[in-house]
């Protein structure tokens, strides 16, 4: 789709309902449409990862510098935060956009692919938005632009965030969301509401999604180091196998979930995703290292799972004459949309959904660290759809897939959403 087209998509998107307010809103966003895919191409032909996103973050901050915004970098390393300040009173309202791209080498036939290169973990991989926030920062700049030169309409502040490392920081590093707030962000700017966006191949281009109340789940990651009594594999009696206690924590640890969890209340899961023992198919080792995933929507159960797992393990593995020590590394919470603020922003993203209606996205297993901003403001996260027109979502490549494919028609959509939102609170704020 070019860029008169996408333009020209911008405004097919807009249902009639709301038409003066949304037609006024479209136009003046709509001659941002080529600038926004411009960003956004440039980003995804030099994506960086976590904590190193040092080009991002210079080409985001020249281009708020232009508008004439107070500006601050090197927030939580790489971040760039910006004010646009009305001079009248009113909300302070967040809006953040997240920077890094993935290990992840693209294979996508497009004239922008990435093509760039690092070393990750000791090893060169190719580097990708194969999540996405090459668009998430494309459509911050874009509604940047738009609310500055709107800004006799605001009243109040809209702080504009930048934010490294939503994929997690480098092993050893702090970063994200969690060091933003950390060095002190809210307490120098005292926002009153947050909102955020997420592009999403589970959606049809222009479909706008998302669920009231916890929304995306927390995410931790747990080790368990099972250590037994090496000895030869003909002769098992004489030392304590780790392996086979392993094999006993795994499935013990399954009762968790379906044995000491309410999940009436909500879903939980815990998943073994490696398990690393031995050298030799005669050699019982001494050592085994298993490494693996809780997800939960409810700081409770989350809780609950952190106490009972070390428990779990380390009966399992004397059973059988071995040890088991757990660490759990706590990560995200559960990523929680305000009710109320939720209820007031329905409205105004549906004016902007191709739907016309903004769609329900259920709980989501995945983790986010907006998180840690919506449990400090009330907060409202949603979902951007990026499939073409025609492709089936349930088959389109997810995000962090090296196939992730967005259809630009969905940028000027997120322009339109964010700002919207952002007017809206600052005219009529709700909470």
């Amino acid at each position: 789709m070019n860029k008169g087209m996408l333009a020209t998509a911008l405004l097919a998107l807009l249902p009639a309902a709301h038409a003066s307010e949304s037609d006024a809103l479209a136009k003046h966003n709509a001659s941002l449409t080529a600038q926004v895919v411009e960003w956004r191409r440039h980003l995804h032909q030099h994506p960086e990862l976590s904590n190193r996103e040092t080009a991002t973050a210079a080409y985001v901050a020249e281009h708020l510098r232009q508008l004439g915004l107070q500006l601050t970098t090197g927030v939580a390393h790489t971040g760039v935060v910006a004010l646009l300040d009305s001079g009248k009173p009113g909300p302070t309202v967040m809006l953040r956009a997240d920077m890094d791209a993935l290990p992840v080498t693209e294979q996508v036939d497009l004239p922008f692919a990435s093509t760039t290169k690092t070393t990750f973990r000791g090893q060169e991989v190719g580097v990708m938005h194969a999540c996405g926030h090459d668009a998430h920062v494309a459509i911050l700049m874009g509604v940047a632009q738009s609310l500055t030169q709107m800004k006799q309409q605001l009243n109040g502040k809209v702080l504009f965030v930048f934010q490294p490392a939503e994929e997690g920081a480098p092993e050893g590093e702090e970063g994200g969301a969690e060091l933003m707030l950390k060095e002190g962000l809210f307490q120098r700017y005292q926002p009153d509401v947050a909102f955020g966006l997420h592009v999403t191949s589970a959606l049809p281009v222009g479909v706008i999604g998302m669920k009231s109340g916890p929304a995306m789940a927390s995410a931790d990651r747990f080790v368990i180091n099972v250590s037994g009594e090496q000895t030869h594999g003909s002769r098992p009696w004489n030392g304590a196998d780790p392996i086979v206690a392993s094999a006993n924590i795994i499935n013990a640890v399954q009762t968790l979930v379906s044995r000491q969890l309410d999940i009436t209340k909500a879903p939980a899961v815990v998943s073994f995703g490696s398990i690393h023992g031995g050298v030799r198919s005669n050699i019982i080792p001494d050592q085994v290292e298993l490494v693996g995933t809780i997800r939960t929507f409810d700081e409770g159960m989350r809780a609950q799972i952190h106490q009972h797992l070390p428990e779990i393990a380390a009966n399992s593995a004397a059973s059988l004459g071995a040890t088991a020590a757990t660490t759990v590394e706590v990560g995200y919470p559960v990523t929680v949309n305000d009710p109320q603020l939720s209820q007031w922003a329905m409205p105004y993203l549906a004016q902007h959904s191709s739907s016309e209606a903004v769609v329900n996205t259920g709980l989501i297993t995945g983790a986010e660290d907006f998180s840690f901003f919506a449990q400090q403001v009330p907060g409202v996260y949603f979902f951007l759809g990026v499939t073409p027109q025609g492709q089936d979502p349930r088959h389109a490549p997810s995000n962090h897939s090296p196939k992730f494919y967005i259809d630009e028609a969905a940028l000027p959509v997120g322009v339109n959403a964010l700002t919207q939102l952002t007017l809206a609170q600052m005219n009529n704020p709700k909470l």
